[in-house]
């Protein structure tokens, strides 16, 4: 088969969700010996590359805003037509607009994924898009249970659920010690991690907040924050309001294949996200044997299971992320249970269990 993926913002340049995840599936679907293209945007990488066995084709940006966008569809159907792609996956619903355009032009199947944000953050323009994209693809995926009763509210039809899924290669046989030595953690320190663009939507403010409460009970405690974005400012004059300076620490955003090493150097992950449609991350720690404590939204629910694999907290609560974390950090045993559980568990997340799934679709579509 030939697949023609669409996405927005993909590696190295962008660490979306959606990036990495597309770039995982069009591994390991070359690897299963289909032809893959992948479409994108970029402003300094090559226009035409090939990595890991399929093509990269970037579009440069132009404009900015509805304007950018459109820009963006019309070279996008532009190159479907170059293609002539088997089947189009549009990996977001806003996307699915320039493949349902190359659909009727090129009579060539459109599968539309979603994402958090298309299907959480709904505004009248977008609910209308959403609509006319969902009623009119060929097949539709949602990455958790809850994505696909959101997406059926906006349009009743059939929708597979296949979630993100994980490369545990990356994160075998990593010693916490060296990692941690590699990063100058001392070994007594206790690490908090969290992982995510800087941004309102992530609830970053909440669990800085939260660890005024924490130090006070425990001297020892960092928190890492993996990440870059519009919001480091204000959460900087947080910290330093707080008097946190000298116990949390912003390492900005890092390539995809460090995130193993960061984790492994941790002890706690935490995802205070306001929304958040499935949370790649948390697999990230599950892999990495962390426990997790995560805001109940979304879908994370479907991956946190509250007192198995960690806890889950209401959204927008320090005190509740201090509790949880507090629970962790006094009990070696639970840490040590939950970490043996959370590396089993990721199993079923494996790209190459997510990839078959995904294939099966495609095979139905064609």
């Amino acid at each position: 088969m030939k697949i023609a993926f669409l996405v927005y913002n993909f590696p190295p340049n962008q660490l979306s969700g959606a990036g990495v995840a597309v770039y995982n599936i069009a591994k390991h679907l070359a690897f299963r010996g289909h032809e893959v293209h992948v479409i994108t945007v970029s402003e300094v990488l090559p226009m035409e590359s090939i990595q890991q066995g399929f093509f990269i084709h970037r579009i440069p940006k132009r404009g900015s805003g509805f304007v950018s966008t459109i820009s963006f569809w019309i070279h996008v159907s532009w190159m479907l037509s170059k293609l002539k792609p088997d089947i189009i996956s549009a990996q977001s619903v806003p996307l699915g607009v320039p493949g349902l355009v190359s659909k009727i032009l090129l009579n060539v199947p459109c599968v539309v994924w979603g994402q958090g944000s298309d299907i959480y953050l709904q505004s009248r323009r977008k609910n209308l898009i959403s609509e006319i994209v969902l009623r009119n693809a060929d097949a539709v995926i949602a990455l958790t249970e809850d994505m696909k009763r959101r997406m059926m509210d906006i349009f009743e039809r059939n929708v597979y659920v296949v979630p993100n899924g994980i490369d545990l290669d990356r994160f075998r046989e990593l010693s916490s010690e060296r990692c941690r030595a590699a990063l100058n953690i001392r070994a007594n320190e206790k690490i908090i991690i969290s992982v995510g663009r800087l941004h309102p939507i992530k609830g970053h403010k909440y669990l800085i907040e939260s660890l005024k409460t924490i130090c006070k009970q425990h001297k020892d405690v960092q928190l890492i924050l993996v990440g870059d974005g519009e919001e480091k400012y204000s959460l900087e004059l947080l910290v330093e309001k707080l008097d946190l300076g000298a116990k949390v620490k912003f390492v900005g955003a890092i390539k995809n294949e460090d995130i193993p090493k960061y984790m492994a150097a941790s002890d706690i992950f935490v995802l205070p996200s306001l929304s958040e449609s499935f949370g790649i991350v948390n697999l990230e720690a599950m892999a990495s044997g962390l426990p997790i404590v995560a805001s109940k939204v979304g879908g994370v629910p479907e991956i946190v299971i509250d007192g198995e694999n960690g806890f889950l907290v209401e959204p927008e609560s320090p005190k509740e992320i201090a509790e949880k974390v507090t629970i962790l950090l006094e009990d070696d045993e639970l840490r040590k249970r939950i970490s043996i559980h959370n590396k089993t568990c990721s199993g079923e997340y494996e790209w190459d269990n997510v990839v078959k799934k995904l294939e099966e679709i495609y095979k139905i579509v064609v």
